[in-house]
C-alpha cells in the first residue's frame, strides 16, 4: 500500500483545516521544500499535494509551487484543487506532475473526466469527498444529492483507475478513518482507493491496508507527531 505525504497549500503557506473549513486554517509548516525533502527522506515515493486556494476559486495560482517540488524532489507528485479544464490538467502534466486530481468536474461536468481519462490514463484521479456520504464539491462549501459509491461506479465505467476517497467529517480531525464508507467504496468499484481524512496512528494505515486499499494520505498525523511518516511507510510494504 502506497503512503502519500500531503502539503496543502493556501496563499503559498503549508496548512491544515479542520473537518474542511476555511476558517480553521492553520500553518503546520514553515516551508513546503524543506517539508517535502523531509518527506523523501523518509522514504515517500508520492506526495499529496492541494490547491486550497484553487479548489474555492478554480484559479491555480500556487501551481509554480508544486512544480518546485516535482522539479527538485524525487518525488512523483498527485495534485488536486481547482482542476476544472482539459486545459488545466495538460498544464499540470507539461510541468512534471504525476498525477492530477479531479474533485467538483467529476459531478459538475463527467465529461471532462471522460474526456482527460481517455487521453491521459492513469494520469488522472477523482477526488470523492463526502458529507455524510453525499459528495461535496466547490472546495467542500456545497453539497450535492449525488452519493458517493454511485458517483465511484460512474467514475470506474469511464476508466478512471485512481479514486481519492475523503471523508470531510473526519479530515483534519485525528479521529481515525471511516473504515465503514472505505470498505463500501472499495468494493463498489474496481478504481484503485486511496482513503483520504482522519488518519491518526499507524493503526489506521494497518485498517486501510487490511481492506485492501491502494494507497492512504496522511497528512494532520504526521505533523502533529501521531504517526511516524517512515514506519508508516514500512507497515504499507509488509
Amino acid at each position: 500500500m502506497v503512503i502519500l505525504p500531503t502539503i496543502d497549500i493556501k496563499d503559498g503557506q503549508c496548512v491544515r483545516l479542520f473537518k474542511g473549513d476555511y476558517s480553521t486554517v492553520q500553518k503546520v509548516a514553515d516551508s513546503y521544500m524543506d517539508t517535502a525533502k523531509a518527506f523523501e527522506t523518509a522514504g515517500a515515493e508520492w506526495i499529496h499535494m492541494v490547491d486550497l486556494d484553487g479548489a474555492k476559486d478554480a484559479t491555480q495560482q500556487n501551481k509554480e509551487i508544486f512544480f518546485e517540488v516535482a522539479k527538485n524532489t524525487k518525488l512523483k507528485v498527485e495534485v488536486g484543487g481547482g482542476v476544472r479544464s482539459l486545459d488545466t490538467v495538460e498544464m499540470y502534466l507539461k510541468n512534471g506532475i504525476s498525477r492530477v486530481i479531479i474533485g467538483s468536474a467529476a459531478v459538475k461536468n463527467p465529461e471532462l473526466v471522460k474526456t482527460a481519462v481517455k487521453e491521459f490514463k492513469d494520469k488522472i484521479a477523482v477526488g470523492i469527498d463526502a458529507k455524510d456520504g453525499y459528495v461535496a464539491t466547490e472546495g467542500w462549501l456545497e453539497t450535492s444529492d449525488v452519493y458517493f459509491t454511485i458517483l465511484a461506479r460512474e467514475m470506474c465505467r469511464m476508466g478512471v483507475e485512481y479514486i481519492i476517497f475523503t471523508d470531510i467529517s473526519k479530515d483534519g480531525t485525528l479521529s481515525g478513518v471511516n473504515a465503514e464508507q472505505l470498505e463500501q467504496i472499495n468494493t463498489s468499484c474496481s478504481a484503485n482507493i486511496i482513503a483520504s481524512g482522519g488518519v491518526r496512528s499507524i493503526e489506521d494505515i494497518k485498517i486501510c491496508k487490511r481492506l485492501g486499499l491502494y494507497g492512504a494520505v496522511c497528512g494532520k498525523s504526521i505533523y502533529s507527531g501521531s504517526l511516524d511518516l517512515a514506519e508508516a511507510i514500512k507497515a504499507g510494504t509488509e
